[in-house]
C-alpha cells in the first residue's frame, strides 16, 4: 500500500514541478496542484485503508482491559493497602489485658 502512496506522491511532485517551471504556470499553482492532487487524496485513502487495523487494535486493547479487570476482581487481596489510612471511622481497638478488671467485677 505504501509503495503506491510513494509512487503517487512522486508523480504529483513532478506535476507540480512542471507547473512551476512552465512559462504560463505559477508557483502558487504548483502548490495547489501538490495539495489537491497529492496530499489530500493520499491522506484520505491511507486513513480509509487503515480503518480495519485501527478497529482491530481497539478491540485488542478492550480485550486486554477486560482481562486485567477480571483478574483484578478475582484476586482482591493481591493489592497492598498498607500505605492507605483506615477509612472505617472507628478508633483502633487495643488488645485486652487481664491486669485491669471491668467495673463491678473482680479479676478471677
Amino acid at each position: 500500500m505504501y509503495l503506491v502512496v510513494i509512487g503517487w506522491l512522486y508523480v504529483v511532485l513532478m506535476m507540480s514541478v512542471a507547473e512551476a517551471s512552465n512559462t504560463t504556470g505559477t508557483v502558487l499553482g504548483a502548490i495547489v496542484t501538490f495539495f489537491l492532487y497529492g496530499l489530500m487524496p493520499v491522506t484520505l485513502v491511507v486513513y480509509l485503508m487503515r480503518t480495519p487495523q485501527r478497529r482491530k487494535a481497539i478491540k485488542a486493547r478492550e480485550v486486554e482491559e477486560d482481562r486485567a479487570r477480571q483478574s483484578e476482581q478475582s484476586e482482591p487481596h493481591a493489592q497492598a493497602h498498607s500505605a492507605e489510612p483506615d477509612a472505617g471511622g472507628h478508633a483502633a481497638s487495643a488488645t485486652k489485658t487481664d491486669g485491669v478488671a471491668p467495673v463491678g467485677k473482680e479479676p478471677g
